[in-house]
C-alpha cells in the first residue's frame, strides 16, 4: 500500500479542481486572453516561520499532491458554474475542459526537517497550469505539514514515552481528521485511534473503552469484568469514571486476579483521563506494582500538550504513554503553517528570467530564480551543518572547501569542508508525467528518523532552540540584491 490511501478517493469525487481560490481563474482568464497561456513560470512553495516558534518543520502531503495533480480536471458542470460567476469566455473555458497539468514539479520529500525560507516544492509549467493549483496544493502541503511538525514536537516533549494520536473528534473536518492521522504518524506518533486512517494507511491502532461502556453498567467492578472477559488479550481499563484510586485502580486489580490472570494472559494497562495526573500516576503505579501488575502500562490523555508533557517530567510521573487529542490533531497552540505560492521567474526567449517580490516586510522579500536546494552534513559525524539555497545549475564540490555566508547578517561567514551534499528537491513531475516512486508510510517514518537524527540536539530543543542556518549561494544572493536595487529605483 502507498501512502496514498484508499479513503482519499472516496471524497468529493477524488476530484478536487475546483478547490481554488477565485482569483485563480480569473487571473488564467486574463492570462488566455492575453496572449499568456504558453508562457512558461516557476512557483515556489514555501514557508516562512516555523510554528511554535520550533527549530524546523517536518514536510508531509507529497503523496496527496500526486495523486491531485494525476487526478485534475474539470466537468461540464464545473464549466457551468464557471460560466455562471462571470468566466464566460467560451475559448478559455474550452481550454478548461481540456486541463491537464502538463508541467514539472520538484519537491522535499516527505518526513524531511525543513525550515523556513526553503522551497519545499518547485513548479514550472505554462502559467495557468501553475496558477490554477496553487490553492490545493497549499492546502495539501500546508496541513500535512503543520500537524507532522506538531506531532513531532509531542513526541520530544515525551522523550521516550510513546504517543497515540487521539484527535479525530475533535478536528476540523473529515480530512482534518484522516490526513491528520496520517501526518502525526510521519510525524512519529506511535499509532491512531482513527480506524480509517488505521485501515487506508497501515497505521497502528489502538483503543478501549469511553466512559460510557463503564456508566452503562451497575458498577464499575461488572464493567471491567464484562470487558475483561471479552477482551482478556487486550485488557485497558479507564479508571477515573467515579474516582481513580478509591475504586477505579482497586477494581482494576480485582478483575486482573479474577479474569485476566486466570484466562492465562497479562493485562495490558489502564488509563487515567482527568485530574492531577502526576499524583494519580504515582498512586496508580504504587498500587499495581504492590498487586504485581509491575508490567502493565498507566495510559494518559485529556488535553496534553507539549508543556503538560515536560511538566508531568518535572513532577515525575509514572505515565508509559499518552493518547493526545484536540491540541495536536488542531496544532492547536499555532494552529497555521503559513507556506505562501510565490512567482520566482518566468522563461523569456528560452531564457529564465528572474522575479522577486518586495515588501516592507523583509521576512516576504522572495528569494527569486530557478533554485536548487542542498543540505550539507559533516562528512564525519554526519551532522547536518547548514542548507544552501543555490541557482540551478551552480556547481558545488564536496571535495573543496565551501564558504556559506548568513544572507542577512553578510559578515558572518564560515568555511566548511570535508562535508556530504545532498539535493534535497527531487524529480515528482516531468512533463505532466509522475516520475516519482511513492513511498509506503513506514519508508516514510523511518526517513524522518534517521534525518531527524542528524540534526544536532539544540535544533531539537522544544524551547529557545539553536538556529539551523538557510544559506544563499554568492551568485543567488547577487541575483537577488541586484533585482532589490533595479526594483527600488523603479519604485522611487
Amino acid at each position: 500500500m502507498t501512502g496514498e490511501g484508499k479513503g482519499f478517493d472516496m471524497k468529493m469525487k477524488d476530484n478536487y479542481s475546483m478547490l481554488m481560490d477565485l482569483y485563480e481563474m480569473t487571473m488564467g482568464m486574463g492570462y488566455f486572453e492575453g496572449g499568456y497561456k504558453d508562457t512558461i513560470v516557476y512557483f515556489d512553495m514555501f514557508f516562512r516561520r516555523t510554528p511554535d516558534s520550533g527549530g524546523f518543520a517536518i514536510a508531509a502531503g507529497l503523496s496527496q499532491l500526486i495523486k491531485y495533480i494525476k487526478k485534475l480536471h474539470f466537468t461540464e458542470d464545473d464549466i457551468d458554474y464557471l460560466r455562471s460567476i462571470g468566466i464566460t469566455n467560451e475559448e478559455f473555458l474550452d481550454y478548461v475542459r481540456h486541463y491537464r497539468f502538463t508541467g514539472d514539479i520538484w519537491a522535499v520529500e516527505e518526513g524531511t526537517p525543513v525550515f523556513p525560507g526553503e522551497p519545499l516544492v518547485t513548479v514550472r509549467a505554462p502559467v495557468i497550469e501553475a496558477q490554477l493549483i496553487e490553492t490545493a496544493l497549499l492546502v495539501i502541503i500546508n496541513h500535512q505539514t503543520l500537524i507532522a511538525t506538531k506531532a513531532n514536537r509531542i513526541v520530544r516533549a515525551a522523550q521516550g514515552k510513546a504517543i497515540i494520536e487521539f484527535g479525530a473528534r475533535r478536528a476540523q473536518g473529515r480530512d482534518g481528521a484522516y490526513m491528520g492521522a496520517r501526518a502525526a504518524y510521519i510525524g512519529g506518533c506511535a499509532g491512531t485511534s482513527n480506524l480509517m486512517a488505521g485501515r487506508d494507511f497501515n497505521i497502528p491502532v489502538y483503543g478501549t473503552m469511553a466512559h460510557s461502556w463503564i456508566q452503562l453498567f451497575d458498577d464499575e467492578q461488572e464493567a471491567f469484568r464484562a470487558y475483561a472477559k471479552t477482551y482478556p488479550h487486550a485488557s485497558s481499563f479507564l479508571v477515573d469514571t467515579y474516582n481513580t484510586l478509591k475504586s477505579g485502580v482497586p477494581n482494576a486489580i480485582k478483575i486482573f486476579d479474577e479474569v485476566v490472570v486466570p484466562s492465562g494472559y497479562r493485562p495490558l494497562s489502564i488509563r487515567l483521563d482527568s485530574g492531577d495526573l502526576a499524583y494519580l500516576s504515582k498512586e496508580a503505579r504504587r498500587m499495581l506494582d504492590a498487586a504485581g501488575y509491575h508490567d502493565v502500562k498507566i495510559m494518559a490523555s485529556n488535553s496534553v500538550g507539549e508543556q503538560t508533557l515536560q511538566d508531568l517530567r518535572d513532577q515525575d510521573a509514572m505515565i508509559d504513554l499518552y493518547g493526545v487529542g484536540e491540541k495536536l490533531i488542531t496544532a492547536a497552540s499555532d494552529a497555521v503553517f503559513g507556506g505562501v505560492y510565490k512567482l520566482v521567474a518566468i522563461e523569456n526567449e528560452g531564457k529564465i528570467e528572474a522575479k522577486i517580490k518586495i515588501s516592507e516586510n523583509v521576512e516576504k522579500i522572495t528569494t527569486p530564480g530557478f533554485k536548487e536546494l542542498y543540505r550539507l552534513y559533516d562528512g564525519v559525524s554526519e551532522k547536518a551543518l547548514a542548507d544552501l539555497i543555490t541557482l540551478r545549475g551552480e556547481e558545488i564540490d564536496p571535495s573543496q572547501p565551501y564558504r556559506l555566508f548568513d544572507p542577512f547578517f553578510t559578515w558572518k561567514k564560515t568555511t566548511v569542508q570535508n562535508f556530504i551534499l545532498k539535493k534535497l528537491l527531487v524529480p515528482v513531475f516531468v512533463e505532466g508525467k509522475c516520475v516519482y516512486q511513492d513511498r509506503d508510510i513506514q519508508e516514510i517514518r523511518a526517513y524522518r528518523e534517521m534525518e531527524e537524527e542528524k540534526l544536532w540536539d539544540g535544533v531539537k530543543r522544544i524551547k529557545n532552540p539553536h538556529k539551523y542556518f538557510v544559506d544563499l549561494s554568492q551568485d543567488l544572493w547577487d541575483l537577488k540584491q541586484e533585482l532589490l536595487t533595479t526594483y527600488a529605483r523603479r519604485g522611487r
